[in-house]
């Protein structure tokens, strides 16, 4: 027997506004007990040597999924984690990481059942996200042969998801605070990883990058 949908879905009816704010007293008094100078030592400031670009969904924590700690990964989210050229928060977050706290890695992290993704794989209509989703449409036509030969909705939206990861890959790679750092000589290196939200497995797309040497040319910039 099938379970009910609302069955599939965690249970989040006995969270309250208070209940968050209790929650983290617990936390403090939990943490301080095993490490009195913690909260001491992170307030120092940080160094995470990772920049994580991942999608806003609530069931991907990118400290949790990896069993990293505050202060070991620098987190930009949105819908689909989406690299955008124009995005200023992306581009703000990417050059303060790459610039300042001089990180090594960037991950592009999707997920498998990504609701943007789904969603723009329809011809609804959902409202002011539809000029975000055409981004991701955009990835659908670049790679529509290969998606359309699928005949099950699920794995073609589980293809599309892992497509976007790659594309975006892409973009990051072609964006100029990127590339410069490399011209620069400096460590840094660009991945794309899917998460199912299923089996808690990470998939790495091996699709990394730690220079522009395989970009198109028209995407390569000079040295300043």
């Amino acid at each position: 027997m099938c379970a009910k949908e609302s069955e599939l879905i965690h249970d989040t009816s006995n969270i309250t506004y208070e209940g968050l704010l209790e929650g983290n007293k617990r936390f403090v008094e939990d943490t301080l007990k095993i490490d009195p100078n913690y909260f001491k030592t992170l307030a120092n400031g940080q160094k995470p040597p990772i920049l994580w670009i991942g999608c806003s969904d609530s069931r991907v924590p990118a400290n949790q999924i990896t069993r990293t700690n505050p202060g070991e990964i620098f987190v930009h989210r949105n819908i689909a984690n989406m690299v955008i050229h124009t995005d200023m928060s992306m581009l703000s977050v990417l050059d303060y990481a790459i610039n300042v706290l001089k990180v090594k890695h960037v991950i592009v992290t999707g997920h498998y059942g990504c609701g943007g993704v789904l969603a723009a794989m329809s011809s609804k209509q959902f409202g002011l996200i539809d000029n975000w989703l055409r981004n991701i449409k955009d990835v659908y036509r670049l790679h529509a042969d290969e998606l359309n030969a699928i005949e099950d909705n699920t794995q073609r939206g589980n293809r599309l998801v892992e497509l976007n990861v790659i594309e975006n890959v892409s973009n990051l790679c072609r964006n100029s605070i990127v590339q410069n750092a490399w011209q620069n000589g400096q460590e840094l290196s660009i991945h794309g990883w899917v998460y199912a939200l299923s089996t808690g497995i990470i998939k790495d797309m091996e699709v990394s990058a730690s220079n522009n040497s395989q970009m198109d040319e028209i995407f390569r910039f000079e040295s300043k």
